[in-house]
């Protein structure tokens, strides 16, 4: 209870600085904080792959592997019936060349194959249209097994339009589409659950003039693309979902061994602030740690009862707000 009235007290004083530092977007109050669960794991379920249910262990991938992005895949059958189905099993592998790769998994109830896998092995083409808020409900209509001779474009109300390069129909309604030929299928085994893997070679990329920022590239809210977790969950990757990480690459930085112990062993820094401070190029200069010692908030903070935590709780809102180099000079202020 110490510890806690010192928090109170601490992050409730009164500032006596002429400019005080904006509040953070999301400090969590005292009580709440002290309440939250540890923020790294304390202990593990293992699991055995080879002893477990096929079922489980699809649910444990699905929900580890996550956000995953969505290929909602459009081919056409042998006689020319369109087919549109969404697999997330799905990435980017290169630029040059332009490489998407998915898989088409056998079902895991009756080890049966899909329409797309048939249809790209017959045709050797495709194409893969993203999934934004906007269409991911129909895109869900989608995924139910239709009988081959069935138009998911009829069964979802989407919008067929004709392709360049492939005969295979793009999605009108999706923001991005990607023409593609298919340059392998690597069959991973032969059970329920087993993959497909179906390696595209992008031949031609459609985008909508409406995504684009005023530079030629795509802005992630206008975008507004839906990623897949494990189960029913789904995540919409626009908003406050997005966030904004830039790394210095050169020169390197100093790393997270070159922080003082005192910071490294820190009980109010999560693993992200202390990632901050690791990604620095320089230490503060010896100027800015005189003009950050002079502050009276950094005063205040070192005549409380537990100068060392009120001193980090105060430089963690400096990192939130990612005045980055002010907060780490507020720590090492503290350091002896």
């Amino acid at each position: 209870m110490e510890r806690l009235d010192f928090l109170v007290t601490f992050l409730s004083m009164k500032k006596v600085t002429k400019k005080a530092p904006r509040a953070p977007r999301s400090l969590p109050s005292p009580r709440l904080f002290l309440q939250t669960p540890y923020l790294y794991p304390m202990s593990f379920l293992s699991i055995d792959p080879q002893t477990t249910p096929q079922k489980d262990v699809h649910q444990f991938i699905l929900g580890t592997v996550a956000p995953r992005p969505i290929a909602f895949v459009s081919t056409l059958d042998e006689n020319g019936v369109p087919n549109l189905a969404p697999y997330s099993f799905f990435n980017a592998f290169s630029s040059n060349p332009p490489i998407v790769v998915f898989s088409s998994n056998r079902r895991g109830s009756d080890n049966t194959t899909k329409d797309t896998l048939h249809n790209v092995r017959m045709t050797g083409e495709c194409v893969i249209n993203a999934v934004n808020y906007n269409i991911v409900r129909q895109m869900a209509v989608a995924s139910v097994d239709f009988p081959s001779e069935v138009s998911e474009f009829e069964k979802t109300g989407l919008t067929p339009i004709p392709s360049d390069l492939v005969k295979a129909f793009r999605v009108k309604e999706s923001p991005a589409q990607m023409e593609c030929k298919v340059k392998d299928i690597i069959t991973l085994g032969e059970k329920g659950g087993a993959g497909h893997l179906i390696i595209c070679e992008v031949v031609r990329i459609h985008v909508a003039e409406e995504v684009l920022t005023d530079r030629n590239r795509i802005d992630p809210d206008k975008m507004d693309l839906m990623g897949r977790m494990g189960r029913a969950f789904y995540v919409r990757c626009s908003g406050p979902a997005i966030h904004t990480i830039v790394q210095e690459y050169n020169p390197v930085t100093i790393g997270y061994d070159a922080l003082p112990e005192a910071i490294r062993h820190s009980p109010v820094l999560t693993g992200n602030d202390l990632g901050k401070l690791a990604g620095q190029v320089t230490f503060p200069s010896p100027e800015e740690l005189a003009e950050v010692a002079e502050a009276d908030e950094v005063k205040n903070a070192l005549q409380q009862a537990h100068p060392t935590e009120a001193l980090h709780y105060l430089a963690k809102q400096y990192l939130d707000r990612e005045e980055v180099k002010k907060g780490f000079a507020m720590l090492l202020s503290g350091v002896k």
